[in-house]
């Protein structure tokens, strides 16, 4: 499996309190950002779209094709804004983009509809909801059908931090309506979709048939119901370790895949396969890897509440 030291994950300074240590996370701050220029195929207009990746200031244009994100070695975040290619079909899809805060930046994650029309016949819709995730994206995407098929969820990762510190705000729907487009039609359901931030920290194996096992060590999991207008700065989401199912906030969600999400991983042949959790680990466990997700909505992919979004910044953790 990828190997991505700890030192790229984290910036080597650390701000020490007399209390607790602060570490920050590599690019959290929003400061920095890839963008790139994706042209999309004649059958779908021609245009061109802008892509950003939260990683090193950087531009990458079209000028000789459509270029393949490789995000190993370049940034340990990976992002909702994807380059497709289905069946020789370009297309771009951004969700997640830099937005100004005072002289520097955030991230703004939207719950959109992205339409796919060809030549004015063919309308295909899907709704995505704005992502930043520790990991990676697969590209060019081949398929709708398999949504988590392109994305290597989580990077390695040894430590115990006590919680994620971020600035966040958000922009949340009362209404209790999800919109569910898988591509041909669109409807809508009974339910309320809302932004959220998630930690799990894993213990990772591998057996001799690729297959990916993991016990989850440790836990952080939170939705935001209801609109936050204005910027919370330092919001403090505590990391539980072991079997959290006793405690008495647990909530469904945040039980061991597939409630807790159903994800996948490239093994040690380069394919992907399912994260497959047996397991809650013990508070004395050590992680092997983590996984951070912080999102629009808390729906499966291609359902969402259209116009929720949620502002992030300064991701860091604490020990």
């Amino acid at each position: 499996m990828k190997k991505i030291g700890l030192g790229f994950m984290l910036v080597i300074v650390n701000v020490v309190t007399a209390q607790e240590r602060i570490a920050p996370l590599k690019f959290g701050d929003m400061e920095s950002w890839t963008v790139r220029y994706i042209k999309e195929s004649s059958l779908l207009g021609g245009k061109t779209k802008t892509l950003y990746v939260l990683g090193p200031t950087d531009t990458i244009g079209c000028a000789n094709g459509n270029v393949p994100y490789t995000f190993a070695g370049k940034t340990i975040w990976g992002i909702s804004n994807a380059y497709a290619n289905v069946m020789g079909v370009a297309k771009g899809a951004t969700t997640t983009q830099p937005e100004r805060r005072g002289n520097g930046w955030c991230a703004r994650l939207d719950t959109r509809m992205e339409t796919v029309c060809v030549l004015g016949m063919l309308d295909v819709k899907v709704a995505i909801a704005g992502t930043l995730f520790l990991g990676s994206v697969v590209e060019p995407v081949r398929s709708a059908n398999d949504p988590y098929g392109s994305i290597d969820v989580g990077i390695p990762f040894n430590q115990k931090p006590k919680a994620l510190l971020l600035d966040l705000k958000t922009r949340v729907s009362e209404k209790n309506v999800v919109t569910k487009a898988l591509g041909m039609g669109v409807s809508t359901i009974q339910g309320h979709d809302e932004p959220e931030v998630y930690i799990y920290l894993q213990k990772r194996w591998e057996d001799k048939d690729g297959n990916i096992y993991a016990k989850r060590i440790g836990t952080a999991r939170q939705r935001f119901p209801k609109t936050i207008p204005d910027w919370h700065n330092d919001y403090r989401l505590p990391i539980h370790y072991g079997d959290i199912t006793k405690r008495c906030d647990f909530k469904k969600y945040q039980g061991l895949f597939p409630d807790g999400g159903q994800f996948k991983a490239k093994n040690s042949q380069g394919k992907m396969v399912y994260i497959q959790e047996v397991g809650w680990g013990t508070a004395d466990d050590v992680p092997t890897h983590a996984i951070l997700m912080i999102s629009a909505g808390c729906y499966p992919a291609f359902y969402g509440a259209l116009g929720n979004a949620l502002w992030v910044d300064n991701l860091r953790f604490a020990y």
